[in-house]
């Protein structure tokens, strides 16, 4: 059987599932290797993420990446909850994308966190801003 290259199993996978975008795939890649980074396990033997650190380190990622698009962006690629990173996980860990260990399942994403929490809130204005009078301005 023919090794395929990231791109090549991506596309296959989205051809076989259409939910989530080809995007949606490279980003939480590039969130698995921020993760790992930041966990201190990209250069080490141990580089296993389990899945409330990858949620964790997904939602720093798309915050630093995409700041206040960030819910804009993952819900154009058809990621609307912490399931959904883990169906597309466990798709590329069926095509040789990603491991897991025997405790590693798609219930490790489940109820992670609320998407407008993580990813709408933290660029809200605070309450104290929303009430105060506007201030006026003097000439």
């Amino acid at each position: 059987m023919q090794c395929l290259n990231f791109e090549e199993a991506v596309a296959k996978i989205v051809a076989q599932d259409a939910r989530y975008q080809y995007a949606a795939y490279v980003f939480v890649q590039e969130a698995l290797k921020h993760t790992q980074k930041m966990l201190g396990r990209s250069s080490s033997g141990k580089a296993h993420v389990g899945g409330k650190e990858l949620l964790e380190g997904i939602r720093g990622y798309a915050l630093e990446t995409y700041g206040p698009m960030a819910l804009t962006v993952l819900e154009e690629w058809g990621v609307r909850s912490c399931e959904d990173f883990g169906e597309i996980v466990f798709n590329m860990i069926a095509h040789n994308l990603a491991s897991k260990t025997d405790s590693d399942s798609r219930e490790d994403f489940r109820h992670g966190y609320d998407f407008i929490e993580a990813f709408r809130k933290p660029f809200l204005p605070s309450r104290a801003a929303q009430t105060a009078p506007p201030k006026s301005v003097e000439a």
